[in-house]
């Protein structure tokens, strides 16, 4: 199959998915694609345990398929920077204070408890990961993902206060959380003897100091170009270098291309559109990448449903699954409590305001690129996969499907 081939069924598939959501079921586009994409993906593994050798090939090629990278090199810069265009500063102003502590305290939290929970429970079922697996694991579940989160909230009538701050600690705790596992991947193929805690502190400074440092450049340097003419065709193609550029630049120096992109999205969605772009220009840019957005989100879900078709449901690894959605909900909780309490001193009714900011804080496809970039010598690689996928479809179908009551609540 040529990648022309491939791209073909993809784009075909997923405007097929898209028209039967918008049609009939009428869900929020991530959740109606996925739910339906499940169905296909569903539906081969059954017809192929029937029928293998008329699966195969499909098998075969769905398997050498590099989802990691797709996500990870290709498809999450435009998803972040169209996601960071439409954040206002002066909303984000207000809440800097919360989305930056949700998005370094509470990951690190997040993280080190369920990594120490998965730890001391899976040797209950029968499997003794390193501390340090488990630790990977609480990396590459713990951020919030801006992808399902924006495409879900963007659906429902939500709070202003609530929603800048679930979208924007979405935004950058996806950095963060990269960097996280990055640190907690290195530390598994080198050993621990050989980090120290300063190296450690070296390589998290590194990559967010520089991804920070690359997303103002290239969104400065956008932003002028952009200043200097009127021509709206010409400035969509600088928002375009802007991201590939710059995802590009990112990742050639090893600084976080994820921080960048939102750096860089929230400067030319702000400054960019107030002092560089004309109203046509303004106009053509949002339109721009709204499709690109809506675009690349289609062909993420239908694949995440699709991913079914080769993940191995063995039920250990599906019963495992349903414990760690308790245990993943509760430790976003617990890493949530110590910045709500602080910085939320004179809010009412403060568990309400803890469980929509927990359920509303959903797991996608950046989870699954994590889990799946783990190399097949790690061990229990596919356990933790299948883990994460049961985590990630709860996430997007039950709490993205019952989140507008809570959000009808706390409104």
């Amino acid at each position: 199959m040529t990648v022309f081939t491939a791209i073909s069924i993809i784009i075909t598939l997923s405007a097929s998915l898209g028209y039967m959501n918008h049609r009939w079921l009428k869900l929020p586009s991530t959740i109606g694609v996925m739910i339906l994409s499940l169905i296909v993906g569903v539906s081969l593994k059954i017809y192929g345990s029937f029928y293998p050798e008329n699966i195969a090939p499909l098998r075969d090629y769905m398997n050498a398929f590099d989802f990691s990278s797709f996500v990870l090199d290709i498809i999450l810069c435009f998803l972040l920077f169209a996601g960071a265009l439409h954040v206002k500063f002066s909303e984000l102003k207000d809440a800097r204070a919360t989305v930056i502590s949700y998005a370094t305290i509470g990951v690190l939290i997040s993280t080190f408890l369920i990594g120490f929970l998965a730890y001391w429970i899976l040797p209950l079922f029968g499997y003794h990961p390193q501390l340090i697996i488990c630790l990977l694991f609480g990396a590459l579940i713990s951020p919030t993902d801006p992808i399902a989160v924006i495409g879900i909230l963007a659906k429902y009538n939500v709070p202003k206060k609530l929603k800048v701050e679930i979208v924007g600690e979405s935004l950058f705790n996806d950095g963060v959380g990269v960097v996280v596992f990055m640190i907690m991947y290195s530390v598994l193929q080198l050993g621990i003897d050989s980090l120290t805690i300063n190296s450690l502190f070296e390589i998290f400074l590194h990559e967010v100091i520089g991804g920070l440092g690359v997303g103002l450049a290239v969104g400065y340097v956008g932003y002028r170009l952009m200043k200097s003419i009127d021509h709206y065709q010409s400035e969509v193609l600088i928002s375009l270098s802007i991201v590939m550029g710059g995802y590009t630049l990112a990742d050639f120096i090893h600084a976080s291309g994820p921080l960048a992109m939102v750096v860089a999205g929230l400067l030319i969605g702000n400054q960019g559109k107030k002092e560089a772009m004309s109203n046509i220009t303004a106009e053509y840019v949002d339109k721009f990448w709204e499709l690109i957005d809506e675009i690349c989100n289609t062909i993420l879900f239908v694949l995440i449903g699709l991913e079914v078709f080769i993940i191995p449901l063995h039920t250990n690894y599906l019963l495992l699954g349903g414990v760690f959605i308790v245990i993943t909900l509760l430790s976003r909780f617990i890493s949530l409590v110590p910045s709500y309490l602080i910085l939320n001193r004179k809010q009412d009714n403060k568990l309400l305001g803890l469980t929509t900011l927990t359920w509303g804080g959903l797991r996608g496809g950046i989870s699954i690129a994590l889990v799946l970039s783990l190399s097949k010598q790690t061990p229990y690689s596919e356990m933790f996969l299948v883990i994460t996928f049961c985590i990630v479809l709860f996430s997007i179908v039950v709490q993205g499907l019952t989140v507008s009551n809570l959000l009808k609540r706390y409104k």
